[in-house]
């Protein structure tokens, strides 16, 4: 490929990317308010599941609900059928990701995450699957295509999740009142941590 073909190549991908973000943005619903108060009301921790691409993007989102102040942590949908599921509690909230919505590693943990008595918000691209019609609140991203050229390649279904989950995150940070003193409290290390923590001295 020319160079100027691979940037223009970059800048369709990055189009197509924000386009499905705009297409969620438009697209946000009443379920948006469900799964934020669902999991506004948790006693326990939010656990998010995934596997693969789903689950690289379902750790940001656990880091991200935490570092704002919603206790969260990830568990590897695989893991979780060796033993992992001895994390979650009746007084948490499951937040699985699956863009089918058919990944056979979550689906073959919600019985299991049923007689715990957690309650499932799902992450799906279509509320036309198992994961969404099994879940209690089910949020989906509307993606049917991906920025990459052979559709194979979790691009524009990632990248919709992710800004997915930091809505949720953020929403949750207003609605309990989180501060930058709890932000600072929470990045004791690294540069914007002791920037915070100057600030507010």
């Amino acid at each position: 490929m020319k160079p100027e073909e691979i940037l223009a190549l970059g800048k369709d991908i990055l189009k197509k990317e924000a386009d499905a973000i705009l297409n969620l943005r438009e697209n946000l619903s009443e379920d948006f308010l469900q799964a934020v108060e669902l999991l506004n009301q948790c006693e326990g921790k939010v656990i998010v599941i995934g596997i693969g691409k789903s689950g690289l993007i379902g750790k940001k989102i656990a880091a991200s609900l935490s570092s704002l102040g919603t206790p969260s942590f990830f568990v590897h949908a695989g893991e979780a059928a060796h033993g992992d599921l001895g994390m979650l509690e009746a007084h948490d909230v499951i937040l699985a990701i699956s863009h089918s919505g058919e990944t056979p590693e979550i689906l073959n943990l919600l019985p299991i995450i049923k007689q715990i008595g957690c309650k499932l918000v799902s992450i799906t691209g279509t509320k036309d699957c198992t994961l969404a019609r099994e879940a209690n609140v089910a949020l989906v991203t509307g993606v049917t295509q991906e920025a990459d050229p052979m559709n194979l390649a979790p691009t524009n279904s990632s990248t919709a999740t992710l800004a997915l989950g930091d809505a949720l995150a953020v929403a949750l940070a207003q609605i309990s009142g989180f501060t930058k003193e709890n932000f600072a409290f929470l990045h004791p290390g690294g540069a914007l941590g002791r920037r915070l923590l100057k600030e507010l001295k």
